[in-house]
């Protein structure tokens, strides 16, 4: 065997090893099966056992629409195979998705940059802590990253060698996008921002690679293709609930089952990071509410203070969010609108998106929440900022490798942004939102360290180009 070979392979099997200890160490320490987790581990077996897709709740078990079934159809097959609710098991075939997911992003690279960035994004990839992390969680955030990764690989494949590879490229990338959407509702934006990328990068290229025509049609069949698990979802949730609901509704709840706009406004008005989302809004019909839990901007007044403390009084009396309350909550909101209406549509949306990719990934540690208090537990406060420094390392090298204009990177661009003003509509904020970007954001990276100067490119030109 040459030499050169003998030693990718060393380095091929030392980034494996490293990332799967890395990845043992999280399950072994960090274990995560909770709150989420054991909504989808209910639905799995329900549909293991008594052929429902349905919760169990008080009265018998029950068919549900508020989760889509990507996930608990993985957790359905994990516990076929290796026992019911065996959760471990499961966290071990995250893990070993997420190293496929690894490779995948190295060969995404290797095609748009070259070998050596290739291995930068390997190793980038493998000792990602903030990745590595979710497969010790029964969640869908492995998997989903799992879904970026493999079409980033398939665009690469599609449209770097037109006609070679075309029908396994397409399979991938119809795969991918219906996957990411069966596993989350913004799943979709996967398709929503590749399939416009497919079809510029013919009408850009002409008759050699197939002309806009060609890759109109690649577009079209990726598209159709990965809507096609959708259409029994959809007639399923028609026939059973006698509603249209192709993904998942907004606020997780079946047909007929209250909901709480009061609250969600409130939220909005004032919430910024994940501490708020787990003090206030997952306390919300489980626990006690506290005012001093919430931050200065929450309040324009005192009288709004005195409003605010007089509502989570007589929540707390009850621990249950009643239409009235949640009306009460809403007349608040109002008024707070009325009073900031920029804060509320402007700053307040940039910020919280802002926070959930700046803040520091702790939030599957044993980390005090408010890590920010150093002066209460200053050596658990040394790990935040190291993990947020290298946050923002993997943030600025990615940033360095943008300006590079790789192939792809509008592809990329787009559906970051898209991700980003989607989370900017959310109430209640977590890190985890954006962990489905960090493929792109190692790719990038890893093209920072490239000797090729600002434009150049390996194989393909980029899509959607920016210009200088």
């Amino acid at each position: 065997m040459p030499a050169a070979t003998s030693r990718k392979i060393t380095l091929l099997i030392l980034a494996l090893l490293a990332g799967a200890a890395l990845r043992l160490w999280f399950i072994h320490m960090f274990p995560q099966v909770e709150g989420d987790s054991l909504l989808y581990g209910d639905m799995a077996r329900n549909l293991l056992q008594h052929g429902i897709y349905g919760r169990t709740l008080s009265d018998g078990i029950h068919p549900t629409l508020i989760r889509l079934p990507g996930y608990p159809l993985f957790l359905a097959a994990c516990f076929r195979l290796f026992g019911m609710e065996h959760y471990h098991a499961v966290l071990y075939v995250q893990a070993t998705v997420d190293l496929v997911s690894c490779l995948l992003i190295a060969a995404f690279v290797r095609r748009i940059s070259g070998e050596r960035q290739a291995w930068i994004a390997l190793y980038l990839a493998v000792l990602c802590p903030f990745t590595a992390n979710y497969t010790s969680n029964a969640m869908t955030e492995t998997l989903s990253i799992f879904a970026v990764a493999l079409a980033l690989y398939g665009m690469a494949l599609l449209l770097q060698k037109p006609g070679v590879h075309e029908r396994l490229a397409l399979g991938l990338l119809a795969f991918a996008f219906s996957f990411a959407a069966l596993l989350r509702p913004d799943g979709a934006l996967l398709a929503i921002a590749f399939c416009p990328a497919i079809i510029l990068h013919g009408s850009r290229h002409g008759s050699p690679h197939g002309g806009f025509r060609r890759s109109f049609h690649q577009a079209l069949v990726c598209g159709l293709l990965a809507i096609l698990p959708f259409v029994p979802w959809t007639l399923r949730n028609w026939h059973t609930f006698h509603v249209f609901q192709p993904l998942a509704p907004r606020y997780a709840t079946d047909p007929g089952e209250p909901t709480t706009p009061g609250l969600q406004r409130w939220m909005k008005t004032w919430c910024v990071d994940f501490s708020s989302t787990y003090e206030i809004y997952w306390n919300v019909d489980s626990d006690r509410l506290e005012v001093q839990d919430l931050p200065l901007r929450a309040f324009d007044s005192a009288e709004q203070f005195a409003n605010t403390q007089a509502i989570f009084d007589e929540y707390n009396r009850g621990l249950s969010l009643t239409p009235e309350l949640d009306t009460r909550f809403k007349a608040l909101a109002d008024a707070r609108v009325r009073s900031y209406p920029l804060r509320y549509y402007v700053a307040l949306p940039f910020a919280r998106v802002l926070n959930m990719w700046l803040r520091p990934r702790v939030e599957v540690l044993p980390i005090e929440l408010r890590w920010w208090q150093y002066w209460l537990h200053y050596q658990e406060s040394y790990v935040v900022f190291a993990y947020g420094a290298l946050g923002l390392g993997y943030l600025i090298a990615a940033f360095a490798g943008l300006i590079r204009r790789p192939p792809f990177a509008g592809a990329m661009v787009a559906y970051i942004l898209l991700r980003s003003l989607l989370l900017a509509t959310i109430e209640a904020p977590e890190t985890r939102y954006t962990l489905e970007c960090f493929p792109m954001i190692i790719a990038l990276a890893a093209i920072a360290f490239s000797n090729r100067t600002r434009g150049q490119a390996t194989c393909a030109p980029s899509v959607y180009p920016t210009r200088a």
